[in-house]
């Protein structure tokens, strides 16, 4: 399978919808956001795609982001989700609290631990759980990222939107 992975969109909606493109152009089996959508109006660009995400530290009202996930039929997984993708176990986090998405990282327990809040890119082996970070799909005043992740192969690969 081959997953989309995107987190720290901060309601740049033009970012938004190259990434929703971009997943739906990949034919990509499923899209997790590791939070940080912040509005719930950016949540419509992903209709037709297989989300599933979390709240992120700055996203504002929890309710309608909740009501716009059921509107598109999408998955709200909360603060923290579990996700089973083939034989593949993983763990979607937003990464407000470092020592718990280092604690995620080095349980052993998730094949893929994924991540976003620092808006870094980050793609590491932690014992035998590859830790990523799509970085920030926004950009702010750098690089707008998301990235692949096909889970036969474990092969990240990062794409630029800006």
């Amino acid at each position: 399978m081959v997953l989309g992975l995107i987190s720290d969109t901060h309601d740049h909606v033009p970012h938004i919808e190259k990434a929703a493109n971009i997943f739906k152009e990949k034919n990509v089996d499923m899209v997790l956001h590791a939070g940080d959508f912040c509005s719930p109006f950016t949540i419509p660009p992903f209709e037709g795609l297989n989300l599933k995400g979390v709240f992120g530290n700055n996203d504002g009202d929890h309710y309608l982001i909740l009501q716009k996930f059921s509107e598109i039929g999408a998955t709200h997984l909360g603060s923290f989700g579990k996700v089973e993708v083939g034989n593949k176990t993983i763990g979607l986090y937003h990464g407000t609290d470092v020592p718990v998405t280092e604690a995620l990282e080095q349980c052993g327990n998730y094949d893929v631990v994924i991540s976003g809040h620092t808006h870094e890119k980050k793609v590491e082996f932690i014992g035998n759980t590859l830790a990523i970070n799509p970085g920030t799909a926004h950009g702010f005043e750098d690089e707008a990222t998301i990235a692949l992740l096909d889970t036969q192969t474990m092969d990240v690969s990062f794409l630029t939107l800006n």
